[in-house]
């Protein structure tokens, strides 16, 4: 599947999400929203304010998001090898940088990242350009209300960032992975560069057009590894 930037604007860039990956909603239709708040007005009172607080949770996490400038969200469940299932969550944002080309704030990143001096965080050459991956494992966020079997949830959370600068333009375009699953990190590590290498500033249907006039001989090698990503 091939999704690219929610909103009116004209998209920018496009990625693939590997199998696995369920898109939230960003954008939900007033029409929708008022549909289930009648449905939950129809629930027994028990069951209602727990659909309650899910939908004030949804719509909160919705505001939040958008307000981050964040234009995909996307939720990732896989089998794990003790039977059982792990999560993460993928997103991808937009950050404004100061000045008027991005290109030289990640040329500082780049050189950072190179040079050592931040630690967890190395430079990457992907087909639409240069990048940096940047990981880390922060603390996990604690709920406001303790759950009983509090001592379950997790303590920290593995977070990978990529960071690549849009043509043309003063944006950073933000790819971030995170998930509870410590010891499942190289996969999603490996995940997280795979939607990377699949980043394009190319409109994959006009790439497609233009390819039908090439011999396979002739693509390069950077759309060869865009077409091999994720099949």
């Amino acid at each position: 599947m091939t999704t690219a930037p929610q909103g009116t604007r004209k998209p920018s860039f496009w990625y693939r999400l590997p199998v696995g990956y369920v898109s939230l909603d960003l954008h939900p239709p007033v029409e929708r929203l008022m549909e289930l708040v009648t449905q939950l007005r129809g629930l027994p009172e028990p069951e209602r304010g727990d659909a309650d607080r899910a939908l004030r949770l949804y719509t909160g996490i919705v505001s939040l998001l958008n307000t981050n400038r964040v234009q995909e969200c996307a939720l990732g469940v896989h089998p794990n090898d003790s039977g059982g299932f792990t999560t993460s969550v993928f997103t991808v944002s937009t950050l404004l940088t100061a000045g008027n080309s991005s290109k030289f704030v990640m040329a500082g990143l780049v050189g950072n990242a190179a040079d050592g001096r931040e630690e967890g965080t190395r430079p990457l050459e992907l087909p639409c350009g240069l990048g940096v991956l940047s990981e880390k494992r922060p603390p996990a966020p604690q709920p406001s209300r303790q759950p009983e079997a509090s001592n379950t949830a997790p303590t920290h959370i593995w977070q990978g960032t990529v960071a690549v600068a849009a043509p043309s333009t003063p944006e950073l375009i933000v790819l971030q992975m995170v998930t509870p699953d410590l010891d499942s990190a190289d996969a999603y590590r490996d995940i997280l560069l795979g939607i990377a290498r699949t980043l394009t500033f190319t409109d994959p249907a006009r790439a497609t057009a233009d390819d039908e006039d090439r011999k396979p001989e002739a693509l390069t090698r950077g759309a060869a590894a865009i077409r091999n990503d994720f099949g």
